[in-house]
């Protein structure tokens, strides 16, 4: 049994990840003892255990939640040497021993020919804790460096050239599902991007049918933090290799967005939380998107049942007008509710006649 996972800690995992209640499929203290995958590396820290049991929860809640892997699937995760895609292969691959399903999880890397590029650093790190991995060597690099003008950013030509060979390599080898390790931060940060430069309510979901509906992609680290994981890879102490391509430009729109999001997240830590929250609680009719909600053909739906204004009473202007549009020129007038009111008001208190009806003040943070 992995020595940071007791019993029912290991069983309410696996009940998160496929949403099941029943203990036909308990792991056994042999099926858990294989420590070929076991990252812990002797971590004794009580906060690195916390943690740990939390991502793993919140990867298990999102695949469940978006049903990202299911029984016979293999799983092809994207890991360019940062910590996110290090910390999602080691959380998948401990899911992958204690689910009550089968499913397979390899490493992918793409080998972008970038200047100073430690190619030892993946095949070594994978091949000693027994993961197979394939390593893709394509120049892309140089693509990037030739069609993006000077002094304009490398991301997007880079991302999209990367995403086309892994993509096709996934289908090559049967992969059922691609794992990228974008995290909660990444989205709610490409949400932002969308809204301020690109005229656009989206972000990324945390599952996607590819635009030729070739490969189904899937973010298990939607629900993680970044700073959580920032945390995690400095107790694992994963083998990080910078991105030197795109590194050094400072005025990237990402990176002022995402300091933003550090920001706000200092100074509200519920802040982003509520934001993702909102991601997934969209309402269309509150939106302007004519195609997403059919404001044309809104239609009333009164019933007979009138609703007289409650106040003192009611001035009509230019009544010749009002009763040649059909408008009533003397409406009716019921009393205020007496509930919203200090003391209810005597037909005969010519005293407080004048005193205007209080409506009471509700505290914003109840």
């Amino acid at each position: 049994m992995n020595q940071f996972q007791t019993d029912d800690e290991q069983q309410e995992l696996t009940e998160v990840l496929l949403d099941r209640d029943d203990t036909t499929h308990t792991i056994d203290d042999e099926q858990a003892d294989d420590d070929r995958h076991d990252f812990d590396d002797g971590i004794q820290s009580t906060r690195f255990k916390k943690l740990q049991k939390k991502l793993r929860k919140e990867v298990s809640w999102a695949i469940r939640d978006f049903k990202m892997i299911e029984d016979g699937d293999v799983v092809m995760v994207c890991i360019s040497g940062g910590k996110d895609s290090f910390t999602l292969l080691d959380i998948l691959l401990f899911l992958k021993k204690i689910a009550p399903i089968q499913f397979e999880v390899v490493a992918v890397n793409l080998d972008q020919k970038q200047p100073g590029f430690p190619e030892e650093v993946l095949p070594r790190y994978l091949s000693e804790q027994g993961i197979p991995y394939y390593i893709l060597e394509k120049d892309t690099y140089s693509i990037v460096k030739s069609v993006v003008p000077e002094g304009k950013t490398y991301c997007s030509a880079c991302s999209r050239l990367r995403r086309g060979s892994l993509y096709g390599f996934a289908k090559q080898i049967g992969a059922t599902k691609v794992a990228l390790g974008h995290h909660r931060d990444d989205i709610l940060a490409t949400f932002f991007l969308n809204l301020f430069h690109g005229g656009s309510l989206k972000a990324m979901p945390p599952k996607l049918l590819s635009d030729d509906k070739q490969n189904v992609l899937i973010r298990p680290l939607a629900y993680v933090a970044e700073k959580d994981i920032i945390k995690y890879a400095n107790y694992k102490k994963f083998p990080i290799i910078p991105c030197n391509l795109c590194g050094s430009q400072e005025n990237l729109q990402r990176a002022m967005i995402n300091e933003m999001l550090r920001e706000w997240d200092n100074a509200h830590p519920k802040r982003l939380a509520s934001m993702f929250k909102a991601l997934q609680n969209v309402a269309p009719s509150q939106l302007a998107d004519r195609n997403l909600f059919d404001f044309e053909n809104l239609t009333l739906a009164r019933d007979d049942n009138e609703r007289l204004f409650e106040g003192e009473k009611i001035q009509a202007g230019l009544t010749e007008e009002l009763d040649k549009m059909g408008l009533p020129i003397n409406p009716l007038v019921q009393n205020f509710n007496p509930k919203f009111t200090d003391t209810p008001k005597q037909a005969d208190d010519t005293q407080d006649s004048d005193k205007p009806y209080k409506i009471p003040v509700i505290n914003p943070l109840i």
